[in-house]
């Protein structure tokens, strides 16, 4: 788990630099990476000039290039070499076919070959950086500013920032972040428009999916949570889009936590323009708040690998920890005939990441016993994309909200 600042941004152990030779003079510059990977070692400057060829020799020999020319030209490069990546060559192809084998889909090999692909594919695109001033601005032709989205990401500039290096796929990721921040997802479980959208914050999960939330608003909710004195728990609140659901149907008293400062920071500003500010109370905490709750609501990561990156947190529980952690506190922590409520893909369990068996003895080592599911199919498009390296299992997916109860109450 990454260290964070005060402002909600991951920290390095300590500042990295970047390192290069400009008209003969050695220059250097902060390191920002979200991912959290080491500055390259080498760094030679690229221009207008620069070729996609060259531009991917250089990348795939862990040497950075640092552009100097013109902004649209970078994102040009950024696409060409994309393409590469790709598309490798037939004699790559050719040999690959003879050297390796190609593992059976619906394995946890297949899983992890994908994500091998996935992390060497960003690796090499991420070579292609960018130059920051101080204020984050960039003296690029055709820059666009996005000084309002890095500080939304990394904080204000104070008198002590300094000039950074960042990949420019990291910038465009802050860039789209920072559009999803402004125009926000509309989430047909709260309402009616124009009050029931989610405004995602950079580095926090984004309601895209819409079908979990549907379920959260669809699952018959305890009698007990809908009294006065009611209270819910939301663990991992994230965006705060099932406090929202949960404060909209009527629970008097809802208890957001989660441990990333950003997710706090979204999730109180999406309940303030919501208007449930008041039923909501957030937390920085893993997992439980003290004392009980009719009703525990978790949403945890669906896929039990490592996370490379922040943002890969909401995707990948490494060892299935958060999971297992709201499993084994469930039952100390529901009042008297309440029940917990586990939202959750089988996605791992078509991914060979999980098996049913195995998640219905953890039900059962922790005291829990099943009182109904809800089913729902994802929509998405992955789901229908038969060129997608998961398709097979993406197609069989389903999502489900798991209701728990302590066994024998």
């Amino acid at each position: 788990m990454p260290v964070h600042s005060p402002n909600g941004t991951p920290d390095a152990p300590a500042t990295a630099y970047v390192h290069w030779v400009h008209d003969g003079l050695p220059k250097q510059a902060v390191w920002r990476s979200e991912r959290q990977s080491r500055p390259p070692a080498q760094v030679v400057l690229a221009d207008d000039t620069t070729t996609a060829d060259v531009a991917c020799r250089h990348a795939c020999a862990g040497t950075g290039l640092l552009w100097v020319g013109d902004f649209q030209n970078a994102r040009q490069l950024l696409q060409a070499m994309a393409r590469r990546c790709d598309t490798p060559p037939q004699r790559k192809k050719r040999s690959s076919k003879v050297a390796g084998h190609q593992a059976a889909p619906g394995t946890a090999e297949a899983f992890h070959l994908h994500r091998q692909s996935q992390a060497q594919r960003a690796r090499v695109l991420g070579m292609l950086l960018m130059p920051l001033g101080a204020d984050y601005g960039m003296a690029l032709r055709r820059a666009p500013d996005m000084r309002q989205a890095c500080e939304h990401a990394w904080g204000p500039p104070t008198p002590d920032t300094q000039p950074s290096v960042t990949s420019l796929r990291e910038l465009l990721g802050l860039s789209s972040a920072e559009e999803w921040r402004r125009v926000g997802v509309e989430v047909p479980a709260l309402g009616a428009p124009p009050h029931n959208r989610i405004h995602p914050h950079y580095g926090v999960f984004s309601p895209v999916r819409g079908e979990y939330v549907a379920l959260v608003a669809q699952a018959p909710i305890p009698s007990a949570a809908l009294e006065a004195d009611g209270v819910a728990f939301d663990l991992g609140v994230g965006s705060g889009v099932l406090s929202a659901v949960l404060a909209r149907r009527g629970i008097a008293q809802v208890v957001g936590t989660d441990l990333s400062p950003r997710a706090l920071d979204c999730a109180r500003a999406n309940l303030a323009q919501l208007g449930v500010d008041r039923q909501v109370s957030l937390l920085q905490t893993d997992l439980f708040p003290p004392d009980r709750a009719a009703l525990v609501v978790c949403n945890p990561p669906w896929l039990p690998a490592r996370a490379s990156s922040p943002i890969e947190q909401a995707v990948y529980d490494e060892g299935s920890r958060m999971l297992r952690g709201f499993l084994a506190g469930l039952a100390t922590h529901l009042a008297p005939q309440g029940e917990g409520w586990l939202i959750m893909s089988d996605l791992a369990e078509h991914l060979g990441l999980r098996t049913r068996a195995e998640l219905m003895d953890w039900f059962a080592s922790s005291g829990l016993s099943v009182l109904g599911r809800l089913d729902t199919r994802p929509a998405h498009p992955k789901a229908t994309r038969s060129a997608d390296a998961l398709h097979a299992a993406r197609a069989a997916e389903v999502t489900s909200l798991w209701r728990l109860g302590v066994a024998g109450g």
